[in-house]
């Protein structure tokens, strides 16, 4: 379940009957005014339930009518009940709306919602199914980012990362109670899972003076006009902070988890959980933002495996004159690029977007670098989306220590920066879309958007067709064999032997890496998924769309119609951008 989707239903409910209330006692105003109302307090509400998601999402949220916040990240409930309420509540706010007489873009927005409320009120009863800590993608991982990057833009920035920090034992704690309640449940994550967080916890705690939630301090506060005797004493209580709060919080979390490491009743996947098939198949529904089955998923991600390796065929059989291919093909490793520099790679691939993309906002791009102590827990690469009155300013982290050559680095930064994640955030936010859109988590367009365009990027590196074709044909291949193994540990009980085995019979023989595989897929279900099965659902529009529109089809004009939808399922990316 997309942690997005889960944290946002106690927020509905407040925002929903806070709404209520002024809609019902107020009818001034027609339906799309109305509606309008509804969903900016709805942002409102549910962006100011955390002190992370109201800075990052708003640079200035008092211009947005936001003040005197809670200092807080939240917390992890085990409330079903409530959550479905909540849930209910939404969805009844929401259809005291007369969906026909609002506007296109008002509908747009309606249909979205009510997509995003059904899937939540599905998935509430399996709130402790839920995982909040995982390997690379979990809280333990992704907090000390965020912390690191909480820009300061006035003094009131200092002082409410500051507090924040005194909040972490407190979060921590809670989702470790959230933890303690799924063991309570025979819902505890399997032993190795554990086992992995607990040390990328020890690993965090170990930096100790070294941490970058030290340096990241001071360089933010080093850009500040403040005086140097204040700057010294933020510097002490950022110190004391760190060590009062922020290892022990970490130090409680791997404590915790040490004990309950054990008590994990499945070592497999969801589908051997009480219900957990269902649940996997909600889950997949909304991480992809699919409308298919799994067997249809299934079904789709062979036919284009199957076409993938078809056309990889094509290449390496022998031509018509009897000459085999060059081996040279496969030579993809060392140094491709004459300047392989990031930032210039950034700018040689928003210059490739031409001919096949809408034009691009200006903005600013930032090129860091994971701490190295940091490289083994994190992704090879992600991009930090920026608030959405401040979208000229965007980071991109690189790790390392995942890519191991240039094009690595290439493909890369097409998929975090242009024409992937970068590129659609900055552009969808040109286009001023309801405030409230900005909250809703759909990863398979995000993901499957960004995965799609690093599939194109092959194809804009200094590599002959030939190359581009087998190097992108495999790429693909390899995730198409992730997104079925996910599916068949999770929704059709594979053992890691029945990984084994099926990895074996596309040539993949490593069993420490397959091991490594399963358990990544087990940690976090249909995470492979979001990623694959949205890149797959981009290019059936796209054939969708060359057939609707036929001469009149262009990439640009398909890029376009997809992009101006922005994150949603894709069925309605369908009905809006497709069905003109």
């Amino acid at each position: 379940m997309s942690k997005k989707r889960s944290a946002i239903i106690a927020s509905l409910f407040l925002a929903a009957l806070f709404v209520s209330v002024v809609l019902f006692r107020h009818f001034s105003g027609n339906e799309n005014q109305q509606f309008e109302a509804y969903t900016k307090e709805l942002f409102r509400q549910e962006v100011a339930g955390s002190t992370i998601s109201l800075h990052y999402t708003l640079k200035d949220p008092e211009a947005y009518g936001i003040e005197q916040t809670p200092i807080t990240f939240g917390y992890c409930t085990t409330d079903t009940t409530a959550i479905c309420a909540s849930a209910e509540n939404a969805i009844a706010v929401l259809h005291s709306f007369d969906r026909n007489r609002l506007s296109k873009k008002n509908r747009l927005t309606y249909d979205i919602l009510e997509n995003y409320m059904a899937s939540a009120h599905e998935l509430a009863p399996y709130a402790l199914y839920e995982e909040p800590l995982a390997p690379l993608t979990g809280t333990q991982a992704q907090l000390p980012v965020l912390l690191s990057e909480y820009q300061f833009y006035n003094q009131s920035d200092i002082d409410t990362y500051l507090k924040l920090l005194t909040k972490t034992p407190e979060y921590f704690h809670s989702i470790l109670e959230f933890e303690q309640a799924k063991s309570a449940s025979g819902l505890f994550m399997a032993s190795y899972s554990a086992d992995a967080i607990i040390t990328e916890c020890q690993a965090f705690i170990d930096m100790g003076d070294q941490n970058y939630l030290y340096s990241s301090f001071e360089e933010r506060l080093a850009g500040t006009e403040l005086p140097d005797e204040t700057k010294k004493s933020y510097i002490e209580t950022n110190s004391e902070h760190i060590k009062s709060y922020i290892f022990p919080a970490y130090a409680e979390l791997k404590d915790g988890l040490t004990a309950l490491r054990e008590t994990g009743k499945n070592n497999n996947g969801l589908c051997h959980l009480p219900d957990g098939r269902r649940f996997y198949e909600l889950t997949v529904a909304s991480e992809t933002g699919s409308s298919r089955s799994i067997p249809e998923l299934q079904q789709l991600t062979q036919g284009q495996m199957f076409k993938d390796l078809t056309d990889m065929q094509k290449i390496l059989s022998p031509t018509a004159e009897g000459a085999s291919v060059s081996s040279d093909l496969f030579k993809t490793q060392g140094t491709l690029l004459e300047n392989s520099d990031p930032a210039a790679i950034l700018n040689d691939l928003k210059d490739k977007l031409t001919d096949n993309f809408p034009k691009p906002p200006k903005v600013n791009t930032e090129i860091k670098y994971v701490q190295k102590s940091m490289e083994e827990y994190l992704s090879p690469a992600f991009y930090m989306i920026p608030a959405i009155d401040n979208s000229t300013d965007n980071v991109i982290y690189i790790n390392q220590g995942h890519l191991p050559d240039d094009l690595s680095l290439f493909t890369t930064l097409a998929h975090e920066g242009y024409p992937g994640h970068l590129y659609q955030t900055t552009y969808y936010a040109s286009r001023k879309p309801d405030l409230i859109r900005n909250l809703l988590n759909y990863g398979g367009y995000v993901e499957g958007w960004a995965t799609y365009c690093e599939m194109m990027s092959y194809y804009y590196a200094p590599v002959s067709n030939e190359q581009a074709t087998l190097m992108q044909k495999n790429t693909s291949v390899i995730l198409g064999l992730y997104a079925l193994a996910d599916m068949g540990i999770h929704y059709e009980g594979w053992t890691l032997l029945d990984a084994v085995s099926f990895f074996r019979s596309y040539g993949i023989t490593d069993t420490d890496t397959i091991e490594k595989i399963y358990d990544l897929i087990i940690a976090d279900p249909a995470n492979y998924l979001k990623y694959y099965i949205g890149y797959v659902e981009f290019l059936e529009m796209k054939k969708e769309a060359l057939e609707a529109w036929g001469d009149d089809f262009s990439q640009e004009k398909f890029h376009k119609a997809v992009l101006d939808i922005g994150p949603a399922p894709f069925e309605l990316v369908r009905e809006y951008a497709l069905k003109k």
